[in-house]
């Protein structure tokens, strides 16, 4: 194998060194995986509309995020139990995140604590929560992070079940020997017990809430003064809602395509939330992004920024901190190539007229003569 000139070739390596369980664990989507799929294809079906003979001599890649100065609109999503994917775990990912001077955002299920991550030294994190049905457990959960210095919560509000994940039920997924969900370590929450199924999918059904509603994120705004990201969205009508709900930002997410499958892809779900949230939050993405030309269709599409997931563990379990921080640094040379050729200098320049999609009309086409 020679050298990897891109992101998706971390997939083949992580398979080859990965055991059985953990390789599909991460790789997998929901039932017939036909989401999965269709995150990535999706996107193929989007095309350039290039603007030409401008001065792309110097690029600028910089935004902000709730606040906070990134230096490019390419962050960390959160992925469970990465120790399975290398020793260094979310330790790596943290590291990486921060040289990469982006947002990393952590998982409940993460195999490193809030504490744990957080002395790898500075940098800006967010937090991914579930809600467990003991809200004591929530509530202490959020403010460890917080103490912490993690400075959003991520809420993932498309899970009140596991999907079905068919490996997982295969393979009878557990959580390695040695490892635990760090952060529930003292509170008898750490362990997921071997079951007929899949271990995960047992541990969500007897511990997280499948009571969560709209009062919940009204609840967790009560408890933290973190921001709150609800992650998970996927029309306009929750857009609205969680714009009246007082959410900071919205993230389209069909959870990598590991919950309910035949949803869209969250490329083809964008534009509707986008206008469900009439430019008064920020909306992200998340589902499928591989290439710089990917960031570059869904900011054209009216995202703030997108969020990557898989890419993260596979070169994680391939080249531990330096694997992800190669995925970073090549997404951000893609999307900075791609701006150049399609003739934007900054993340403002990037407009809805520089991508053509299956459903906008006809352009510039002579109205029929008789």
């Amino acid at each position: 194998m020679g050298e990897i000139t891109n992101v998706t070739e971390y997939q083949a390596i992580a398979k080859e060194k990965l055991p059985k369980m953990v390789y599909d664990y991460y790789a997998s989507g929901a039932e017939d995986q036909w989401t999965l799929a269709e995150n990535r294809n999706a996107f193929s079906r989007i095309l350039f509309r290039p603007r030409i003979l401008i001065d792309v001599s110097k690029i600028d890649m910089t935004t902000t995020v709730l606040g906070f100065k990134i230096s490019m609109p390419i962050m960390i999503a959160p992925t469970a139990m990465q120790k399975m994917a290398h020793p260094d775990g979310e330790y790596a990912t943290a590291r990486a995140a921060s040289a990469a001077g982006t947002i990393m955002t952590l998982s409940s299920w993460a195999t490193s604590s809030v504490e744990e991550v957080a002395s790898t030294g500075p940098g800006i994190r967010f937090f991914q929560l579930y809600v467990y049905k003991d809200r004591n457990v929530v509530a202490q959960l959020v403010r460890r992070a917080e103490r912490a210095g993690f400075k959003a919560i991520a809420l993932t509000v498309d899970t009140p079940r596991l999907g079905r994940r068919e490996s997982d039920i295969k393979n009878r997924f557990v959580l390695p020997p040695g490892l635990t969900l760090k952060n529930f370590e003292g509170l008898d929450l750490g362990k997921m017990d071997e079951a007929n199924d899949s271990g995960l999918a047992s541990y969500v059904a007897g511990q997280i809430d499948r009571t969560l509603s709209w009062k919940d994120v009204k609840w967790l705004q009560s408890i933290t003064s973190m921001p709150i990201l609800v992650k998970g969205v996927l029309t306009a009508e929750d857009a609205r809602i969680a714009v009246q709900s007082g959410a900071a930002g919205i993230i389209v997410s069909n959870h990598g395509a590991r919950q309910l499958d035949y949803v869209p892809s969250t490329i083809m779900a964008l534009e509707e939330v986008v206008k469900g949230a009439q430019g008064r939050i920020p909306v992200f993405l998340d589902g499928g992004v591989r290439r710089g030309t990917d960031v570059f269709k869904a900011l054209a599409l009216g995202a703030a920024g997108i969020f990557i997931g898989r890419p993260v563990v596979f070169s994680l379990a391939s080249e531990g901190e330096a694997g992800v921080r190669k995925v970073l640094q090549m997404l951000r040379d893609e999307f900075e190539l791609t701006m150049a050729l399609s003739g934007c200098r900054s993340l403002s320049e990037i407009t809805r007229n520089h991508v053509v999609t299956e459903w906008d009309a006809p352009r510039g086409l002579p109205s029929a003569r008789l």
